[in-house]
């Protein structure tokens, strides 16, 4: 008996706890608008090796198996699912909701560019839209301005976005929204409030009019919702739980043989 068991099981208590947080933030953006919920993956670490697969036996005959130890798990990576969320109808103009692959461009204030899947837009001061967020007016690129006297806006499958004027019949098209993609949207890093910004894992993005070149069509006057289910999450929380637990009962039961041993020794 060695220590070695408590080290191994720590581990999977740590890789738990790990899977823990990631289920805990997906139970929390339950109603964050286009929201992708994240997996745990979990790899085995390196492996004692006391006997080599294939050594050979007294007759020099190759052994079938050998006698290797593992030494416990880790979580390998964590990865989101970018399944489609449901689509809810809002009834607002300007929520705009993307169906299928793509993302919106949005503009820094500072410069560079960060990417959405959240079209909750509204209209700035001087017209321009902007993702509806009480921290940083960040643009559409390219951007596309909304006249003060407009009556009307519509927003069509395409993103075209048109508005009619007082006492008009005809829409004018004000700009076009375009969707950015990516070939590995798993590379996008995370910066939180809805935002993602491009890696060398993801790619450089593929920008476009929607519904075109395998880009989602847009719906308007609908958001998409998260697309996390809570009774996964919840049947995944409870596996999770007793993962923990049954790693803290082996903590136990080493500590118990080495007490064990420990006694002996004094006896």
């Amino acid at each position: 008996m060695s220590v070695q068991t408590l080290y191994t099981a720590a581990t999977g208590m740590d890789a738990m706890q790990t899977k823990l947080d990631v289920i805990a933030n997906n139970l929390a953006n339950i109603n964050t608008t286009a929201f992708k919920r994240d997996r745990a993956n979990f790899e085995d670490l390196l492996y004692r090796n006391e006997v080599f697969p294939g050594k050979l036996d007294s007759s020099g005959i190759p052994t079938p198996t050998g006698l290797e130890i593992g030494l416990g798990a880790r979580v390998q990576s964590t990865q989101s699912d970018f399944r489609q969320g449901t689509i809810q109808d809002t009834g607002r103009n300007l929520d705009v909701a993307i169906e299928g692959p793509g993302f919106f461009k949005l503009t820094e204030p500072a410069g560079g560019s960060v990417y959405t899947r959240a079209g909750n837009l509204d209209v700035n001061a001087n017209g321009q839209l902007v993702i509806g967020s009480a921290q940083t007016g960040r643009l559409l690129d390219p951007p596309i301005t909304i006249p003060p006297e407009a009556t009307a806006i519509v927003i069509n499958a395409n993103g075209q976005v048109m508005t009619r004027s007082p006492g008009a019949t005809d829409l004018q098209q004000q700009g076009e929204i375009q969707l950015a993609n990516f070939i590995n949207p798993d590379g996008l890093l995370k910066l939180g409030e809805n935002l993602y910004s491009l890696t060398d894992a993801s790619g450089q993005e593929t920008l476009g009019p929607a519904g075109q070149n395998g880009l989602g069509s847009i719906r308007q006057g609908s958001l998409e919702a998260s697309n996390v289910e809570p009774v996964k999450e919840l049947i995944d929380l409870i596996t999770t739980q007793r993962g923990f637990e049954l790693n803290s009962q082996a903590i136990q039961a080493g500590d118990q043989l080495l007490q064990q041993i420990a006694n002996l020794r004094r006896g």
